[in-house]
């Protein structure tokens, strides 16, 4: 599997990266372990989850997703094989994000219990948070990159106005900066990377991994009518997509797995994969042909001429 670097970080991940959001929630232990499996021996290597995931299920209290993977990791002994995502942030009972120095120092080494690693690979700030400073915010991700406990941190949900005012921060303070963006985007939410945004990361050289990129499923081609979004617990989530330029986006993807014999959400991420700016998307699977699928997306190649018309259905 043909590995990219992840921005200026010395990070090497294929160019899709595995979403730990279901882990612990639609996908139990034993199932995410098989999904884990499978994705690693075909040659993928990056995973991502954050210490939220996933506290929005009834007897969750966040930190399934990561408490899963250290123990898949612990058990198959690969860690070296594993570039290991999480994120920090989130509301865990604290009532609002929080991305404060003393909070982070505490949530870092929760995350490192639960995963049973030394060191994150990359520690990224879930939610912007206006009421901390970034030199602070900055400054404890440089106390843990010194103690060894996180080798790269970035950020996610930023806006190219706040990222570029991080970067200052770091650059004046001497700082570490965001090296990676994780923003929302796919076929049909591009408005809010599309832009300066992109433009911001492709100038900074700031690797760029996606969430959402197959539009909380929509794109797999599953939910075509108010009639599906009973197909799965996410499926009330879709039916924003559900007007003229979703079925527009759908029907382009058809016409393009019909040439190229893959699913939509195959070429739907092959489509993310080709993106100007974007190093990887994310992307999570709940059983082992979802995770085939992921795999086969990795490496498909589309033509000038699908991207074309997918960039135009997509417009």
């Amino acid at each position: 599997m043909q590995k990219r670097r992840l921005g200026k970080t010395e990070l090497d991940i294929a160019p899709l990266v595995l979403g730990g959001n279901v882990f612990g929630w639609t996908a139990d232990e034993k199932t995410s372990f098989a999904i884990l499996d499978r994705f690693v021996d075909a040659g993928l290597n990056a995973v991502d989850t954050a210490d939220s995931y996933s506290r929005w299920i009834p007897g969750n209290k966040g930190g399934e997703s990561e408490t899963i993977i250290g123990k898949w990791m612990k058990s198959r002994g690969n860690r070296d094989k594993v570039v290991v995502i999480t994120k920090v942030g989130s509301d865990m009972g604290q009532g609002r994000t929080d991305l404060s120095a003393s909070y982070i120092m505490r949530a870092a080494e929760q995350s490192l219990k639960r995963l049973q690693v030394e060191a994150i690979d990359l520690y990224l700030s879930h939610w912007p948070d206006e009421t901390v400073p970034y030199d602070e915010t900055l400054g404890a991700y440089q106390r843990l990159i010194e103690q060894g406990k996180v080798r790269w941190c970035g950020c996610s949900n930023l806006d190219a106005g706040q990222l570029e005012a991080s970067l200052r921060v770091a650059s004046q303070r001497k700082l570490p900066r965001y090296e990676v963006l994780q923003p929302e985007y796919n076929l049909y939410d591009r408005s809010s990377f599309d832009g300066a945004l992109r433009d911001l990361c492709i100038r900074e050289e700031i690797g760029v991994i996606t969430y959402f990129s197959l539009a909380k499923g929509f794109l797999s081609g599953k939910y075509r009518s108010e009639a599906d979004l009973g197909k799965s617990p996410r499926g009330q989530g879709v039916a924003a997509y559900l007007d003229a330029r979703g079925h527009r986006i759908l029907a382009a993807l058809d016409a393009a797995s019909a040439r190229h014999e893959a699913t939509p959400a195959e070429v739907a991420l092959a489509w993310v994969i080709a993106r100007p700016g974007v190093t990887a998307p994310i992307a999570s699977a709940t059983s082992i042909a979802q995770t085939d699928s992921l795999i086969r997306a990795a490496s498909l190649k589309l033509t000038t001429e699908d991207i074309a018309e997918l960039d135009k259905a997509s417009a």
